[in-house]
């Protein structure tokens, strides 16, 4: 492939002179950051008969050059550490693409924008959905597969070259990381659960006739979560957090089978998860699309769409919609986790990042889009069957919709354990795309910090990561695990922090630089569209999202129950551990380092 400095062949001939003097070690030179479009300048003569000195700052993966243009050529060589020459790749684009679009593309494409699409004005929520993705969520999707690519590094080390000061942005992403392994594998063993007891004769929860029509039956159901359901019977097994009961071994040995799968995924790296993904990451497709083809034949599907769709314009007049909005796309596409850096740094350095962020952030709102078909064609026709406002059957969303709503709309149908055997299928692979992206983020980002301890030793530390993941989801593996996993989902997952990491990525990239660093990639630099959406829009938009998440902050509830005050202040309290790497390593830095605070 041509690289951008094919343009200027004398420079390109330095490069190439320099390179044949250098080791046999120095295996790749990429020479590039020239302004665009204007050819390297000449030596210029200064008012006093002297000339001039430009520097040129070549930036490379693998090898960094400064060509100083004069009366005579110097060229300084900087090796760059070892992780990053040894570097692994995909094996093929494609596998690239899909281990993208499966982090993306999640439960929370599933449960949670239908409902918020619904319950934002249907139809007329496409519109601030789709501004929102086009100024704030695609622009910072693209700049952190551009810094994950340029960098070919983890979220630790990028963070050191971008801002030192704020190295432990990467550290926090990682703890993040982890909390977030601790309930959403949880949440997949519910699946799995749910799957077994579906290849009984007759799927469990349709043993309650006419359950619509009990009320107290009903009110518990909704009540209790899968995992504090015996699935033989209905029957209340906790209270709340302070009563969450013992582990439930049959959640714990599904939750152990998830784990077995992640790591012999993840433990060659690259190499054998980009090939997991062709399975896990287009298995979800052919499951929506033989559920949207059922559930558009079932009577009540029309009634559905309708009330999915139908606008109601005057919702775009009030906050909370365009706070949806943007936290919607910001959490489905995902940047500020560190996933999208890890991926990206597995790429060759001339990958066409823009087009993939174009590909992937695409595939990622039109499979939110078409859930909502999905999801609406059942829930009209379940209000059909049960002569109800589609609006009362359509009230849940998060995990209640997957493990509650929908199987019961499920198991009305001709054949429902073939339906809800493919239907949890989906909800598998699905979050198993996450978590391979949730932990692989932990994974690169350690490693590429201490190479030299960890380099040759993945098997072992994959291991070790695993293992304490498994640890700290065994909480959630009680008869009231529900209540915890929503206390991790909402308090643990340090959604403030995640967003003030995206907020960072912004102000301290520094465009002129990171638009050369693109230059030096795709041969050109971003357009001036990009260039405002991350100097102004996307800042904004991701400042929108803080102010919103500080000012509407309610009490904490799950269905009928209210969680104590004591348990939301340790849930936020442990939550926000995670930022305390940021100002440990700010002191850290500033003070083992010589030098001025502007020289640090």
């Amino acid at each position: 492939m041509e690289g951008p400095l094919d343009k200027f062949p004398e420079v390109h001939q330095v490069a190439h002179e320099d390179k044949l003097a250098t080791s046999a070690e120095d295996t790749s030179v990429d020479l590039t950051g020239f302004l665009p479009d204007s050819p390297p300048p000449s030596t210029t003569v200064d008012s006093g008969g002297g000339s001039s000195e430009q520097n040129y700052h070549f930036k490379d993966p693998n090898v960094q050059k400064n060509v100083t243009s004069g009366t005579e050529k110097t060229v300084v060589v900087w090796k760059a550490p070892q992780q990053t020459e040894m570097r692994e790749t995909w094996s093929k684009k494609l596998d690239f693409l899909l281990s993208v679009i499966g982090f993306a593309v999640d439960l929370g494409n599933v449960w949670r924008f239908p409902y918020v699409c619904y319950k934002n004005g249907g139809g007329a929520f496409l519109i601030p959905y789709t501004i929102m993705a086009v100024f704030g969520g695609v622009p910072l999707f693209y700049m952190e597969l551009a810094l994950g690519q340029f960098h070919r590094t983890g979220a630790i080390t990028v963070w050191k070259r971008i801002c030192p000061l704020f190295q432990g942005i990467g550290f926090a992403i990682c703890i993040i990381n982890f909390y977030v392994a601790f309930y959403y594998n949880t949440i997949i063993a519910w699946a799995v659960y749910y799957l077994y007891s579906s290849i009984a004769l007759t799927v469990p929860w349709t043993n309650c006739n006419n359950i619509w029509n009990n009320t107290k039956l009903h009110r518990l159901q909704r009540v209790i979560f899968p995992n504090l359901i015996s699935l033989t019977k209905v029957s209340l097994k906790s209270s709340g957090l302070g009563n969450v009961g013992g582990v439930k071994w049959q959640l714990v040995v599904c939750i152990l089978l998830i784990f077995i799968i992640v790591y012999f995924s993840l433990w060659k790296g690259v190499k054998t998860s980009g090939k997991v993904v062709w399975v896990t990451a287009t298995f979800p497709y052919v499951v929506l699309i033989i559920l949207l083809i059922r559930g558009a034949t079932l009577p009540g599907a029309w009634q559905g769409i309708m009330f999915y769709l139908t606008p109601n314009w005057r919702m775009l007049l009030t906050t909370g919609v365009w706070v949806d909005a943007a936290t919607q796309v910001f959490f489905s596409l995902g940047p500020g986790f560190g996933v999208l850096l890890a991926l990206a740094s597995y790429n060759k350095f001339y990958n066409n990042c823009y087009r993939d962020a174009i590909i992937t952030s695409s595939v990622n709102c039109f499979t939110s889009f078409m859930s909502g078909f999905v999801i609406f064609t059942v829930l009209g026709h379940m209000a059909e069957r049960r002569n109800m406002d589609i609006a009362d059957v359509a009230k849940d969303m998060g995990p209640s919709l997957l493990f509650i709503t929908y199987p019961e709309a499920i198991a009305t149908m001709q054949g429902s354990n073939i339906w809800a055997i493919i239907f949890f299928l989906m909800v598998i692979t699905l979050g198993l795309d996450s978590t391979f992206g949730g932990l692989e983020a932990i994974i690169t980002a350690v490693m590429d910090k201490y190479p030299e301890l960890l380099g040759r030793r993945r098997e072992l530390f994959l291991l070790g990561v695993v293992l304490f993941c498994f640890a700290g989801a065994l909480s959630t593996l009680t008869y009231g695990g529900a209540y915890v996993v929503k206390l991790l989902e909402e308090c643990f997952c340090g959604s403030f922090f995640v967003i003030l990491s995206g907020f960072n990525q912004c102000c301290f990239a520094g465009i002129r630089r990171f638009s050369m660093d693109i230059y030096a990639m795709l041969g050109h630099t971003p357009g001036y569209f990009w260039q405002l959406c991350w100097v102004a829009i996307s800042p904004l938009f991701l400042a929108f999202i803080i102010v919103s998440f500080l000012l509407g902050s309610g009490p904490l509830r799950l269905f009928d129950y209210s969680y104590p005050s004591w348990a939301t202040f340790v849930g936020y309290a442990i939550g926000s551990s995670s930022f305390l790497c940021i100002p440990a390593f700010m002191i850290y830095h500033l003070l083992s380092l010589p030098g001025s605070l502007k020289q640090v």
